[in-house]
């Protein structure tokens, strides 16, 4: 586990303390049942370089393995699924840049000592490119994305799903705005309250849509893929 502070500016300019192991052990934990279950989805919002994430993968990985270890192919699909399933923001750059390698190192080796010889260069290509998808420099607070000087931009956070539609190779990816999806899970009745006319406002209609089951307004996302081989999801850019 990485040291608390990186420096005493950094705790004055952003009041940031990383967490120390002991207490990220016993609060996953807390959850260690999600923590077990290959897809359940973790979202960090300060994630530093990764104490809880890493943790979290660690404990993911171990089920895949448990399970899957006798097959390369099984194994490479749901450890990206694992990997998939793990969200971070953070303000510092070079914080996220750190979480990324790390959670993908985590990654590496358990590939490596599970699939040996058979492992493939196309599907750690991908391992990055999730990663690079799901760990971002922004503010969690405006839910905005941030320049290299913490400021926040005009770009809102966007988070990939990733999800195997059916029991196949084929990956089905949906980007959504993060303002937006916490706006579905937030206390007030907003399914009673007027949408917004703009876009670019979370409550905006071109941001929601009905579900036809339910009947109720859901996140739109703002891009659907085709779906693409596990192997070949490095070659989706962005």
């Amino acid at each position: 586990m990485e040291k608390q502070v990186k420096s005493k500016q950094r705790v004055a300019d952003r009041g940031e303390v990383f967490t120390a192991e002991r207490e990220v052990k016993a609060m996953c934990d807390l959850v260690a049942d999600e923590c077990n279950r290959i897809d359940s989805r973790f979202l960090e919002p300060a994630c530093g370089n990764g104490n809880f994430l890493a943790e979290i993968i660690t404990r993911k990985f171990a089920v895949v393995s448990s399970k899957y270890k006798k097959s390369t192919y099984d194994w490479e699909r749901f450890s990206l699924l694992a990997l998939g399933s793990i969200y971070g923001v953070d303000i510092m750059a070079d914080n996220a840049v750190e979480c990324r390698k790390r959670l993908y190192d985590i990654w590496s080796r358990e590939y490596k000592k599970i699939c040996k010889s058979d492992c493939n260069e196309d599907t750690k290509k991908s391992a990055e490119y999730i990663l690079s998808q799901n760990i971002v420099c922004g503010n969690a607070l405006s839910m905005m994305c941030v320049d290299e000087n913490g400021n926040d931009t005009d770009k809102p956070i966007i988070f990939p799903e990733w999800t195997y539609l059916q029991n196949d190779a084929f990956m089905h990816r949906q980007d959504f705005r993060f303002d937006v999806l916490l706006k579905e899970n937030d206390n007030e009745d907003m399914y009673s309250s007027q949408l917004s006319l703009f876009a670019d406002d979370a409550m905006g209609t071109d941001n929601w849509m009905i579900d036809p089951e339910t009947n109720e307004s859901v996140p739109k996302p703002v891009k659907t893929y085709n779906n693409i081989h596990y192997r070949k999801i490095w070659t989706m850019g962005g």
